[in-house]
């Protein structure tokens, strides 16, 4: 069985209505492919290239073979994306509970931890090895299971992540405990590969503008870039997250339209992403465009439990959208310790939502997150100290 939308598939039934699932029963395709519960989006079809997927499985028929080249050459292709997405995306629906005043929310939330990379990327005080290291430490020993380490980006674009490598190796890898780094390019995921990273990440942008001032190519340009990247993270059999930035707001075009970060998300997810992060980069959501906005990704058939929600809080309205997600169903939250961050390509935008709030307003509400409060306040004072100035959470 497969969740799309929170609803589990069977193989037959996809087989038997594949327009109405979006779904294309493996055994439909080739026969001898004996997989009997997982499905492949109709999407992903489209977009992965019979040419890339030849490369991935260096698959060749027999001259002698009653069996056509290019049946043999796919078939073993669509055993390797079936195993990639049973592994890797599919996923239980998240618990939920009755809230006396908000109604239906998660039970549980898991809390995903940007303040290394995104938090410190745009800090302008140089942050040494050995205390990003201790950073990621104390992070892990509060509880929080996903620990964003980094990025493998050029370091003269941001130096502040140009030791990522360093990081990954010097860490205390804790049990359960996952530590996704950034890869926005084959060179970089290459890299992290090598320094012995177990997750990466890739994002693109709902904005064309802010996808040609980030990396320098168009919206589609990047998409394309991915589906290659995408190619070589499914060989490695790496977890992929999705970023998206600019879902809210774009500091050069303004509001977004929600069916744009749908198709996005949609593409990210149908390339083998197992979360797609919404990001809010320039903090200007409020809870109106941000369910505007969740309500036309979850119409994709991207399950809630593949969704995270990512923002920034320069208008104070972080949390009040967080909880406006919860109450439609999502169980993923970013946020960066103290507050830290902002983005270098997002003129005025201020730091990520502070993880200590995050965690107050989830503790408040009956949400179990598995992360001590006094450790993450007592973390983000140690952060802070480095940097030399006072933490921006509330809380703390």
């Amino acid at each position: 069985m497969l969740a799309r939308r929170g609803l589990s598939v069977s193989m037959s039934a996809a087989a038997s209505h594949p327009q109405r699932h979006g779904l294309v029963a493996l055994s439909s395709l080739h026969s001898t492919t004996t997989i009997s519960t997982v499905a492949i989006p109709t999407a992903t079809l489209r977009h992965f290239s019979a040419s890339a997927a030849g490369a991935w499985c260096s698959a060749s028929a027999d001259a002698s073979s009653s069996t056509p080249p290019a049946a043999a050459a796919s078939t073993p292709c669509m055993a390797t994306l079936a195993a990639y997405y049973s592994k890797h995306q599919a996923r239980p629906p998240i618990p939920s509970q009755q809230h006396p005043v908000f109604g239906t929310i998660p039970a549980e939330v898991k809390m995903v931890e940007v303040g290394p990379r995104d938090g410190l990327q745009n800090e302008q005080r140089k942050v040494g090895v050995n205390e990003k290291i201790e950073l990621i430490n104390r992070l892990a020993a509060a509880g929080l299971r996903v620990i964003e380490a980094g990025s493998f980006v050029s370091p003269r674009w941001v130096p502040q992540m140009a030791q990522t490598a360093s990081v990954l190796r010097g860490i205390s890898l804790y049990k359960n405990v996952s530590y996704p780094v950034l890869t926005p390019n084959l060179k970089g995921f290459e890299e992290a590969v090598k320094s012995g990273a177990k997750e990466v990440s890739i994002f693109g942008a709902a904005s064309d503008t802010f996808s040609r001032k980030n990396i320098n190519r168009s919206l589609e340009e990047s998409l394309t870039q991915y589906e290659s990247l995408a190619h070589r993270i499914i060989e490695a059999d790496l977890p992929m997250r999705g970023y998206i930035s600019c879902c809210l707001g774009c500091p050069y075009e303004g509001p977004i339209d929600p069916q744009r970060v749908a198709y996005v998300a949609k593409r990210l997810f149908d390339f083998g992403c197992h979360e797609i992060a919404l990001g809010d980069t320039t903090g200007v959501g409020h809870p109106a465009s941000t369910a505007a906005m969740l309500r036309a990704v979850l119409e994709t058939g991207i399950p809630p439990q593949n969704i995270a929600v990512h923002f920034h809080d320069t208008y104070g309205q972080a949390l009040a959208n967080i909880l406006t997600s919860l109450q439609m169903g999502i169980g993923i939250v970013d946020s960066s310790v103290g507050g830290l961050g902002g983005c270098p390509y997002s003129p005025g935008a201020t730091g990520n939502v502070a993880s200590e709030d995050v965690l107050y307003m989830l503790q408040g509400l009956g949400i179990e997150t598995h992360v001590d409060l006094n450790k993450l306040i007592d973390t983000g004072r140690f952060i802070f100290g480095v940097l030399g100035k006072p933490t921006r959470s509330r809380v703390a």
